[in-house]
């Protein structure tokens, strides 16, 4: 069993995905109007991200597919949560500008292609094909340069333009911040990331 969070664009290339794999799996959004409740409505259940520990507690998912344009690992433990922005200001001191493209609430968003849109499809090779430019080293492993208390999730590419991160470590995620007064955590493949910082 796996779940795709967001049920726009980017979820139904998860489902597509997912059926030709033969696998069985659940699309939460929100809305009732997004793409996926169109097409695959026995798949669809409306919900937030910040509903994903109940589905997670209940289906224990191989892989979770982060397609919504939010910080899913963030959305779903967030409630305990607000955004530790001194931290935030900490983090970035060890991150180059070039990867940054937006800071706020909480937040940073990185990428190694900043200022352009992304190949569709791409399989993220070593060179950029949109900069051209080779990669230094996974956004993972940056992030973990720049904050190394940091938990990151890897977002693993299981096909050329699909990313997902397993279930398990995800659980952990949330297991350990139902404890935590202060949690920093990252999502992020090669090419891109996101990272979140919070505080009780």
């Amino acid at each position: 069993m796996d779940i795709v969070v967001g049920g726009g664009r980017f979820g139904f290339k998860a489902v597509k995905f997912l059926l030709a794999k033969k696998r069985d799996f659940v699309v939460l959004d929100p809305s009732e109007d997004c793409e996926v409740a169109k097409t695959f409505k026995d798949n669809f259940v409306k919900a937030k991200a910040e509903d994903l520990p109940k589905f997670i507690e209940e289906l224990k998912p191989e892989w979770i597919f982060p397609t919504a344009p939010i910080h899913v690992v963030a959305e779903a433990i967030k409630h305990r949560f607000k955004p530790w922005n001194e931290k935030v200001n900490e983090i970035l001191s060890g991150l180059p500008m070039k990867v940054i493209v937006s800071v706020g609430r909480g937040s940073i968003v990185l990428s190694y292609n900043r200022d352009d849109f992304c190949v569709e499809n791409c399989s993220s090779p070593e060179i950029c094909p949109v900069t051209k430019i080779k990669r230094p080293c996974p956004m993972f492993e940056l992030i973990k340069f720049a904050c190394n208390e940091a938990r990151v999730l890897i977002s693993h590419q299981l096909a050329p333009g699909i990313g997902a991160i397993r279930g398990e470590e995800f659980s952990a995620i949330l297991e350990e911040s139902k404890k935590a007064k202060k949690i920093v955590v990252a999502t992020a493949c090669k090419c891109h990331g996101v990272i979140t910082a919070l505080k009780v």
